[in-house]
């Protein structure tokens, strides 16, 4: 029987919770490369908040009525964001994850989205070819980082939790940086409680949303950026994505103990423009 697909549901979190760390976990394993996910448990408690928020579009693909696949789009930006998408081990190579591919590249541009991006493993090769046949530009090698919490402080550079006052100066700077805002992420940051600022000579000139793996960061400058990777308490999940190209801030996060868990690349359809400062993804983009 041919794939089917449809939306996401809140009963579907079990079924993709699975799908989601065996399909990692066998990329993972097949590479010699920790796991994204250390238990199905936790990969369904993560995408069941993706499920429940309305930032989020979600679609299954089912086989004789099993979920065998899904994909999210998140949707919190004008620029939009692709993933985490996954098919069932047992039914990979079938064309399923070019399906769920299509399906919410079709939604992004159905919604007027100037661009559209995902990160890659860049090791694995099948997924890589896979986004560069639908269209997706290879555009920034990343390096995923995690250790210790370095316990740095910087002079003049001010790390303190961000606040709902601080959201225009944040948008403003991520609009200088990447030129759009991602308010709506921040605005969830800060209710969460992950998302710090920097100030620097009285004005803030960096923010995250957490030094982790789904969480992005943007900064004037590297001494900004490094200020906050500084003064992080953790690094959430499998770590952060920093572009290996800032060879200032890479080379300084490995002198001081960090290492590098695997590479990624982001990928782009659509508008890109070279990001002016310092700045981090998240695993979506």
């Amino acid at each position: 029987m041919a794939e089917t697909l449809r939306p996401v549901t809140a009963a579907d979190a079990g079924a993709c919770g699975r799908i989601c760390f065996d399909a990692f976990a066998s990329i993972s394993d097949a590479h010699n490369y920790p796991r994204d996910f250390p238990s199905a448990e936790i990969a369904a408690g993560l995408l069941s908040g993706l499920i429940a928020h309305p930032g989020f579009y979600g679609v299954v693909a089912e086989r004789d009525g099993n979920v065998v696949g899904f994909n999210f789009l998140d949707e919190r930006s004008a620029v939009v964001g692709i993933g985490p998408v996954a098919v069932d081990p047992m039914v990979q190579n079938r064309g399923i994850g070019r399906v769920l591919m299509q399906d919410v590249i079709t939604r992004g541009r159905s919604r007027g989205a100037p661009g559209i991006r995902l990160l890659q493993a860049t090791y694995h090769n099948r997924s890589l070819s896979l986004y560069t046949s639908l269209g997706f530009h290879a555009r920034e090698p990343l390096s995923v980082l995690q250790g210790k919490p370095l316990n740095l402080r910087f002079p003049g550079y001010d790390v303190r939790p961000a606040t709902a006052a601080d959201s225009a100066a944040c948008d403003a700077l991520c609009r200088d940086v990447h030129g759009f805002d991602r308010g709506r992420e921040l605005t969830d940051a800060i209710g969460q409680g992950s998302a710090m600022v920097v100030e620097h000579q009285g004005r803030i000139t960096g923010y995250t949303t957490g030094i982790a793996f789904f969480a992005h960061t943007v900064c004037r400058t590297n001494g900004d950026l490094q200020a906050l990777i500084g003064a992080a308490t953790g690094f959430g999940g499998p770590g952060f994505l920093l572009p290996t190209r800032n060879h200032e801030v890479f080379a300084w996060c490995l002198a001081n103990g960090l290492r590098v868990v695997c590479p990624m690349t982001l990928m782009t359809i659509g508008l890109y423009n070279e990001p002016a400062g310092a700045w981090m993804p998240s695993v979506l983009y």
